[in-house]
């Protein structure tokens, strides 16, 4: 499988089922210097999901299920499944070892906002396979 990271994009955009997110606004803190706020939806078709990784070293973010339900692990913590109206976090250095929709039959959608340094890049590394 090929895939392509994209700066916009919040995980690498891939075939057969993963997730793939997109931007909807980057904005700079003005009371904090260096700082940006992004905003990412991140849609899941049934049964999709991204591959493990980690985010920009300095980004905290804040995870909302929109729609369905998600299947999510960070760090050693347990697998747990996130649905519509609830959410988590991610801190900074955080490995996002599980991000999945927790259904084969309904997609899921998860708002994801990142507090990250204004110019850091990429937002997701994947983990090397």
């Amino acid at each position: 499988m090929v895939c392509r990271s994209l700066a916009t994009l919040f995980l690498c955009v891939c075939a057969n089922g993963y997730a793939a997110g997109g931007l909807q606004f980057k904005h700079e803190l003005p009371n904090v210097e260096g700082k940006s706020f992004v905003a990412v939806v991140v849609e899941y078709p049934p049964g999709g999901k991204s591959p493990s990784h980690r985010h920009a070293p300095s980004a905290f973010i804040y995870a909302y299920v929109l729609s369905g339900a998600i299947r999510s692990q960070v760090d050693d913590g347990p697998k747990k499944v996130y649905r519509e109206g609830e959410s988590f976090h991610e801190l900074p250095g955080a490995h996002h070892r599980v991000s999945e929709n927790a259904s084969q039959t309904a997609p899921a959608r998860m708002l994801a906002i990142f507090v990250v340094n204004t110019n850091e890049q990429p937002l997701t590394i994947p983990d090397a396979n």
